[in-house]
């Protein structure tokens, strides 16, 4: 380059070393965007944990899946709470395994120096060949095929103990039961919703599902999301007879006359066998709803 001096000067053009350094920065970038997002979907992995009782089930079968004709779905504090006071407390239940998992609304402990609670139980009645499942927890949408299909991560080769919940069972001769709550301000209806006996059952069932319901069905264009909507798709798929009782409240928090709103579904074929010693309940649920105020009272 010639100067207004005549003195001529030799320059170094830097764009290609910056050309250089911003591509390399755009590649640590990129990695450091995928380490975070591989960490990330780690800590969103769905993890199974089958009890050694279970596996041991499970390998001694000639498929080596559980042979289940039951499985009980309670999905939410009330209808957990159902399980609980209607169907576990007969006493002939052992656990069967858990699910752990975390996302941004079930984050299992806030401490990470205790132990994360389990956000599923499983329960097994060998006698009766069911398998309830008690969720409180929110599933993610990106979870929700690892809870039915695909555990950890691993596209193949899962171990037993670490087998996703339909993976693990036997698909012939199982029926599927799943039990929700609702907001009732939710329900889309042309009636009003002040004339509605609230708590009430509406079901949704798949074709294979033969059986009476208690309760009507559900009316379009009245639609379920999340884990309920996730089990019923795959039942449907899979031809499994499975449906879904959901209960239409306007209480979100654990209630007495909410939980008792599931009570018509003990008079289903397969349901009836498990209902509980009747003289027992009243005494559960009370405990368990006192327990629930003292657990969402600040002041305590």
């Amino acid at each position: 380059m010639a100067t207004f001096f005549g003195e001529v000067m030799s320059v170094f053009s830097r764009a290609v070393e910056e050309d250089d350094e911003d591509e390399e920065e755009e590649e640590e970038d990129e990695e450091e965007d995928k380490e975070i997002k591989k960490e990330l979907e780690k800590k969103r992995e769905v993890v199974v944990s089958w009890s050694p009782a279970t596996v041991t089930s499970i390998q001694s079968s000639p498929d080596q899946k559980l042979p289940c004709r039951n499985l009980i779905l309670a999905i939410g504090a009330n209808a957990a709470a159902f399980a609980s006071s209607h169907i576990l407390s007969s006493g002939d239940w052992e656990l069967a395994g858990s699910i752990r998992l975390w996302n941004e609304r079930c984050r299992d402990s806030s401490n990470a120096s205790l132990p994360a609670p389990p956000s599923c139980t499983f329960y097994w009645s060998t006698t009766k060949q069911v398998l309830v499942c008690q969720c409180t927890c929110h599933v993610a949408e990106d979870q929700l095929f690892q809870w039915c299909e695909k555990a950890s991560g691993k596209d193949h080769m899962v171990a037993v103990y670490e087998m996703a919940v339909f993976s693990s069972l036997q698909k012939n001769g199982l029926t599927v039961t799943v039990l929700s709550t609702c907001p009732v301000a939710e329900y889309k209806t042309t009636e009003s919703t002040y004339d509605l006996p609230v708590p009430f059952l509406k079901a949704l069932k798949t074709k294979t599902y033969t059986e009476r319901t208690p309760c009507t069905l559900m009316e379009q264009p009245n639609i379920v999301d999340g884990l309920p909507a996730a089990v019923l798709t795959y039942c449907q798929i899979w031809e499994i007879p499975a449906v879904l009782y959901q209960c239409y409240t306007d209480i979100t928090k654990l209630d007495s006359v909410t939980i008792e709103a599931f009570c018509p579904l003990l008079s289903c074929p397969n349901m009836r066998c498990l209902a509980a010693d009747s003289t027992d309940i009243k005494e559960i649920l009370k405990k368990m709803v006192k327990d629930s105020e003292i657990q969402s009272n600040l002041y305590i």
